[in-house]
């Protein structure tokens, strides 16, 4: 008997994590999600999980920090034990989407990023996709055929103000892909970073002046309208079918040709 899929989205309460979580549920996925939401938002939370199920599929979140050593060892766990019972799944699909970290300059300002906040960042933002990956390889949750995606930014690329910090953990959330891909293709397992054209989600709201960065966008892209979450989950569930397993190791753009306008 064929295992039942499931997508494991790190940062699925929000933006474009909710917004994968849907359209992968609606592609016939079953959802794990890690997410982490103060009791205000847990309504929210329940909702969607909700909305996921009304798709016929399971859906089981766990309201932890991603980037907790013990938190993640612990999910993995609970996910192994899910993955285990009857009907058996498989981890078809991993998802990235983790949205905390500092926005503060590096130097020249009378409150830069210390380097606790710097460190926090990184770890989040960066490093957590490799913590991740390594226990899911341990558990054994990733089989041939699975799929790795991580949500990155211009700012790994660029200069941004006040955005060092995030931008250092873009840069290395992509140098970690390229890795894994190469590591992990002799076992059949592609890993792409998708970079988002400017999308209105919770993070963005968090970075000063970008009310400004949105009016450019809208302005740059051809559609003249912004990169919405939902057209970036379409996206991954496209990357998501078996037929792209010659696809791994890119930094792949889902902008609506925002970046190609000059």
């Amino acid at each position: 008997m064929n295992k039942q899929p499931w997508a494991l989205i790190l940062g699925a309460s929000s933006g474009f994590g909710e917004a994968a979580s849907i359209e992968l549920a609606r592609a016939g996925m079953n959802i794990f999600g890690v997410h982490l939401d103060r009791r205000e938002r847990l309504p929210h939370v329940e909702e969607l999980q909700e909305k996921l199920r009304a798709f016929g599929r399971e859906a089981e979140f766990h309201n932890v920090n991603a980037s907790d050593d013990q938190y993640r060892v612990d999910t993995v766990a609970k996910v192994r034990e899910r993955l285990e019972a009857e009907p058996k799944g498989t981890l078809r699909v991993l998802l990235h989407s983790l949205a905390f970290g500092s926005l503060k300059p590096l130097v020249g300002a009378e409150q830069v990023v210390s380097r606790n906040q710097l460190e926090i960042t990184v770890n989040t933002m960066g490093h957590s996709l490799v913590y991740w990956v390594q226990d899911c390889l341990k558990a054994g949750l990733l089989e041939w055929g699975a799929r790795i995606f991580a949500m990155t930014s211009e700012g790994g690329a660029k200069a941004v103000p006040n955005y060092g910090a995030v931008a250092a953990a873009k840069a290395s959330l992509e140098a970690y892909i390229r890795q894994l891909a190469m590591e992990l293709a002799p076992a059949g397992i592609t890993a792409n970073a998708i970079l988002a054209g400017v999308t209105d989600t919770p993070a963005l709201r968090l970075i000063p002046g970008h009310e400004k960065i949105v009016e450019i966008a809208k302005k740059r892209t051809p559609p003249h309208r912004l990169t919405t979450p939902e057209d970036v989950a379409r996206c991954i569930v496209a990357l998501s079918h078996p037929a792209t397993y010659w696809m791994t190791g890119n930094t792949l753009r889902v902008d609506g040709g925002e970046s190609i306008v000059g």
